[in-house]
């Protein structure tokens, strides 16, 4: 069974899908969906980016009933590790769930504020994604109801224990009716993945995912490569000659401390590098622009740290920088599989000094990489000057999916006669809860907020302004 057309689901599920250009399915979905919709509990293993999110997604909204009471209750509680995986587990959830009239999905992540999330829960909500650690917030605040959830999903598993989550984890599940699925994916299955799974799952099916050959091909589109350096203070622009000489449309660079964010951002931006960073110091709105920003193309480069990245997923990422080799080599893994999704080429470069040299050629072994000769000095003079700046720009309107804001509306109005861009110079349009990101070409970016500015959506004035 490898289509969607053959699961057991409701033909508007099936119609969404095709929708959707979802055909064939992933092997986590083959071998997950089956057995969550008969209501078993699953542990299963999977990579990122192999298609885990519908795999347990699809299964909870093909079985939430939306007018089960007068009130909305919690039917679904979905814990992610990070608040980026949070959201990026959200956006699915609403695109999966479009169909299903009245569905109300809730983002419940730290370092947002808690009064909106309280109130939203007090309308009610049919889904929760969170952070282990909001969720006990909301739980101890008495805003947070749990007992009517029916399927509990626990993503990302080991990386929540890796980060501290165990008795916040187990305090929530103990929240939790008795009656219920449980839903466990997780990278890998540690001692104290089994033991979790032992303590709240019933005869758990395990689902784990070896690799196949077109995993064995897809890792053999990404082009690996480690650079030596003789000197650390080198490493900056030896990243910028790299951006310079591969003028990437999109990039990610990699770096194991926050200061060292800040510092090749603002460096980086000095040269007229389209970048910005990402780190765990920063504030969830700020970071919910960056990512926008990153993802409808206004920001060419991201500078960020593992954890901050950590369930960022971008289609079409063309260059994986590491500006210094990861702690752990499970993470070098992760940063490189950023790129080359799909099938597409890719490409990651590593800086490393001389005396780490030992230590890349495991990973060379490993991955099939080449490492190439020490580079010479860096001479600012002789780089070629190509331009790393974006194509586009990024409008924020401040309002939101709360405020019944629509893509389409925002399309209408930029193109329509009062606007009258078109359609070629609007990019992506990226609805959240209480702000809307409007990307346009730079060449009419100053047209486009006039328009937004002095013209209505939906008939009504907005508020635009640029990205702060």
């Amino acid at each position: 069974m490898t289509t969607f057309e053959t699961l057991s689901v409701s033909p508007l599920m099936k119609a969404l899908v095709r929708e959707l250009g979802y055909e064939k399915m992933t092997p986590i979905q083959a071998e997950s969906i089956p057995v969550l919709l008969e209501g078993r509990d699953l542990i299963g293993q999977s990579k990122t980016g192999s298609g885990k999110t519908a795999a347990f997604t699809i299964p909870i909204l093909e079985r939430i009933h939306i007018e089960q009471s007068a009130t909305r209750d919690i039917q679904a509680l979905i814990l992610c590790p990070t608040r980026e995986l949070c959201s990026q587990v959200t956006r699915e959830v609403r695109k999966l769930g479009r169909k299903k009239i009245g569905l109300q999905v809730l983002e419940v992540a730290g370092g947002m504020p808690v009064f909106p999330q309280k109130k939203a829960l007090e309308s009610g909500v049919h889904v929760v994604v969170g952070t282990p650690g909001r969720v006990l917030d909301h739980l101890q605040r008495g805003t947070l109801n749990l007992s009517s959830v029916k399927f509990i999903v626990l993503d990302e598993a080991d990386r929540m224990l890796d980060m501290g989550f165990e008795d916040d984890m187990k305090t929530v599940m103990n929240a939790l009716p008795e009656q219920r699925q449980t839903i466990f994916f997780s990278a890998t299955f540690p001692p104290n993945i089994i033991k979790l799974s032992s303590k709240f799952q019933k005869n758990a099916v395990m689902v784990k995912i070896a690799q196949t050959p077109e995993d064995q091909a897809s890792l053999s589109t990404i082009s690996q490569k480690f650079i030596v350096v003789k000197e650390e203070e080198q490493k900056p622009e030896a990243v910028f000659q790299l951006l310079a000489n591969e003028s990437p449309d999109s990039a990610i660079v990699f770096c194991n401390f926050k200061t060292t964010t800040f510092e090749l951002t603002e460096l980086l931006a000095a040269e007229g590098v389209s970048v910005a960073c990402l780190n765990g110091d920063m504030e969830q709105r700020q970071r919910d622009l960056v990512m926008a920003r990153f993802r409808n193309q206004s920001i060419r480069v991201l500078i960020a740290t593992d954890v901050a990245a950590r369930g960022i997923d971008i289609a079409g990422l063309d260059l994986v920088i590491n500006f210094e080799l990861p702690k752990m080599r499970e993470n070098y893994t992760h940063r490189v599989g950023r790129t080359g999704r799909a099938g597409k080429d890719g490409k990651a470069v590593s800086f490393i000094r001389e005396n780490e040299k030992s230590k890349v050629a495991g990973l060379i072994a490993q991955s099939g990489a080449v490492s190439h000769p020490p580079i010479a000095e860096y001479v600012k003079k002789t780089l070629p000057r190509y331009d790393l700046g974006s194509k586009m720009e990024t409008i924020v309107i401040l309002e939101g999916r709360k405020n019944k804001m629509r893509p389409g509306d925002v399309l209408g109005a930029l193109t329509g006669e009062a606007g009258g861009l078109k359609g070629k110079d609007i990019g992506k349009i990226e609805v959240h809860d209480f702000h809307t990101f409007v990307a346009v070409s730079r060449d009419v970016a100053k047209v486009a907020l006039r328009c937004l500015q002095s013209g209505r959506i939906k008939g009504r004035r907005v508020r635009v302004e640029w990205p702060k």
